[in-house]
């Protein structure tokens, strides 16, 4: 053996495991020669069409969609349906659907709310005695899963609202690839590994409690051998099945054919109060989108019952401050952030709600004199101790997944579709593969609430898509996915990419900050200035400065949302697609 060569270790050897956990003697990762050192690897360019979801296999399927000839509308619906069953942990066919989508023929952006609403068959008062009867994890708290929580599944509803409109390939052609991986089995990346199993711990202890009325199917579909290892090849034969009819029998074989009927015989089985009746009556609402301009660009989202106007609120009440002069990642820049979003999420708690039943003031909430106003009550060098809803009536004239994709022509779409808390209620309907959603869990109780549940009204809801048009072209679909992490997180891109320079990749690449505390639409309060959760990339220096300002830092607990983008060239057409480090997915070009 030549001098100073080393035999390898045998695989298993104590040696062989330091090296592959080598945590206690790396710092950080390897060095980039070009773009900022946190980046994690370079936008994906291209100028026919480009994909970003949160697995590999989806944004394959989805670009596959697009070679086939497919609008960026197929792409997003083979995606989304792909996502149902590899990354069961954030979104599938039980749960809601958003979206926004830009229209290269008509220059214009259209909105869709894809939200189910709450059983006729359950009023206030029966909501409220059922979740009485019920032991929680904590004394207090309400329930986060069981069918109380469960409300209309909306997401295959809006699909074919979206494909009747911009789609052009057939469904059964756009479903086909998840029907083939649902039986074939395609293998599980770590991230949804660790979330499987983190959802089986929790769903199990409350379905022994009783808050989960039966546990079999869900874990027979899921579970069957227990928590899921990264790499093990998951197969879902009767999600399969149900995407099978879905194909042939489109949008009423689940609202008013056999999967409905099979959702109103378990329901009537295990006493929930969904009924076949409120599937055949639900619809998918193409909506106006709303928008604030943010240097020169207009941010555009959802309006209410959706908590876009919450993102709009933050960009309004930043765009008074010179955010590149603060500087990035600094306290300064950190500290105006925040205080913009507890100003906003404050308006949040107080207002948005279901603008069919309650009187939304969407149009002075993001009216520039509110935002305006909103903005003079930050003090750039401390944090403020208390802070309110304001009033913006003077003002008036309301767990994910998200993927992005754009073809050829310039059709852009931004998609974000949820169970809600993580996998959902953990109600599986008896052979059909799919676990109902428990948004549910959204509505307050407080009759004084704009919130509070009623029976057909949709619940306040957390699911944002992002998208940001310059000079009347379309420029980015963005989204950020992640219950109140939603508008923190857009707001961090935007500010990134708009005032700090970053590409695609790098704007979400950046460390994070996560502000917890204040009111919440649900009900309930936590006074005081909360805290300020830091991703480990922030500086010594910004810690520092930020608890100089006021603030209670803890540490990073990979609570800091998924990220998708593509941005577009005007002059050239090229798009730019990148896709969250923190997750397991990829974006691809071509």
């Amino acid at each position: 053996m030549a001098a100073g060569a080393t035999l390898l270790a045998p695989l298993g050897s104590a040696t062989a495991q330091q090296a592959s956990n080598p945590q206690p003697v790396v710092t950080g990762p390897g060095d980039r020669i070009a773009g900022p050192s946190f980046a994690t690897r370079s936008p994906a360019y291209g100028r026919n069409g480009a994909a970003a979801t949160a697995h590999p296999l989806a944004t394959q399927i989805a670009i596959d969609t697009l070679k086939q000839g497919g609008t960026a509308v197929d792409a997003a619906i083979a995606a989304n349906a792909a996502l149902g069953l590899l990354e069961p942990t954030g979104n599938g066919i039980g749960g809601d659907l958003f979206a926004l989508i830009w229209d290269p023929k008509t220059q214009k952006l259209y909105g869709i709310n894809g939200s189910g609403r709450a059983p006729m068959g359950m009023s206030l008062d029966d909501r409220a005695a059922r979740e009485a009867k019920i032991k929680t994890s904590a004394p207090g708290r309400r329930p986060s899963f069981g069918s109380v929580t469960v409300t209309v599944p909306g997401a295959v509803d809006a699909w074919f609202s979206m494909h009747a409109r911009f789609g052009k390939l057939p469904m059964s052609q756009i479903l086909a690839p998840t029907i083939s991986y649902a039986d074939a089995g395609a293998p599980v990346p770590p991230v949804i590994a660790y979330y499987m199993a983190a959802n089986l711990k929790r769903l199990d202890e409350r379905a022994k409690a009783g808050e989960v009325e039966e546990f079999d199917n869900a874990r027979k579909t899921y579970f069957a051998n227990g928590a899921v290892q990264t790499g093990q090849v998951f197969k879902n034969p009767d999600l399969a099945r149900t995407l099978g009819l879905i194909a042939a029998g489109g949008r009423d074989a689940f609202y008013k054919g056999e999967i409905a009927q099979r959702i109103d015989a378990y329901m009537r089985r295990i006493g929930g109060p969904l009924r076949a009746s409120d599937l055949a009556a639900h619809h998918s609402d193409w909506v106006e989108p709303i928008s604030v301009t943010y240097r020169g660009y207009q941010v555009w989202q959802i309006p209410p019952n959706s908590q876009g106007v919450t993102t709009l609120q933050m960009l309004g009440i930043l765009n008074q401050f010179d955010m590149a002069k603060a500087g990035f990642a600094s306290a300064e820049s950190v500290h105006l952030q925040i205080e913009a979003k507890r100003l906003a999420f404050e308006d949040r708690a107080k207002f948005l709600a279901d603008p069919t039943f309650a009187k939304v003031p969407t149009q002075g909430l993001i009216s520039p004199n509110y935002l305006r106003a909103r903005a003079g009550l930050i003090d750039p060098a401390k944090a403020s101790v208390n802070v309110a809803a304001g009033d913006p009536a003077q003002f008036e004239k309301g767990d994910t997944t998200f993927l992005v994709t754009a073809d050829s022509t310039g059709m852009m779409v931004a998609l974000i579709q949820s169970n809600y808390r993580g996998m959902g209620s953990g109600l599986v309907p008896d052979g059909l593969g799919f676990m109902f959603q428990n948004r549910g869990e959204a509505f307050s109780l407080d009759p004084a609430s704009p919130n509070v549940y009623a029976p057909g009204k949709r619940p306040f809801h957390t699911i944002i898509p992002g998208f940001v048009t310059k000079d009347n072209q379309a420029f980015m679909a963005f989204g950020v996915m992640g219950g109140a992490m939603q508008p923190q997180g857009q707001t961090q891109i935007v500010v990134n990419m708009i005032d700090y320079g970053l590409d695609a990749q790098s704007a979400g690449d950046a460390p994070r900050w996560r502000h917890e505390g204040g009111c919440e639409p649900e009900g309930g309060c936590k006074p005081g200035l909360g805290r300020v959760a830091l991703e480990s990339g922030f500086s010594q220096t910004t810690r520092e400065g930020l608890t100089a300002k006021g603030w209670t830092l803890s540490g990073a607990d990979g609570d800091f949302g998924g990220y998708q983008a593509i941005k577009r060239d005007p002059k050239t057409g090229v798009y730019e697609a990148a896709t969250e480090s923190r997750k397991d997915g990829v974006a691809l070009a071509y």
